[in-house]
């Protein structure tokens, strides 16, 4: 199974995956969202599986920097709309391994995705 990994390459999170997914002898490509961007159709397709509450990452720096007034009233079109601009917002990292998406990086998800028999 090979993967793409969406991120950026100085966030903690993505290196600790990437660092778990070469320490397991797991292919993956690295897709820099901040440099390569992002589609609209494709943070559509993620909204609908994950849902997009769980792409806006509120912890970071990024969206604390966002005026209020981009906050107020968030929903599906106005986030989309948001990560599209800034997509520094996109909780970290996106790894998609072809029939589902993982967001975050949870050694126990990882495991259970690439559990060999």
């Amino acid at each position: 199974m090979k993967a793409t990994m969406y991120g950026i390459p100085n966030c903690n999170t993505v290196k600790d995956a990437q660092k778990w997914l070469e320490d397991n002898n797991i292919e993956y490509h690295f897709h820099d969202f901040k440099k390569n961007g992002i589609t609209e159709k494709q943070l559509k397709q993620w909204c609908t599986e994950l849902g997009w509450e769980t792409l806006v990452n509120r912890k970071g720096l990024t969206w604390r920097q966002l005026p209020s007034s981009k906050k107020e009233g968030l929903n599906e079109s106005k986030a989309i709309k948001l990560m599209l601009e800034k997509p520094t917002l996109i909780k970290r990292p996106v790894l998609d391994v072809g029939t589902r998406r993982l967001v975050g990086f949870d050694i126990s998800q990882y495991m259970a995705v690439f559990a060999r028999p």
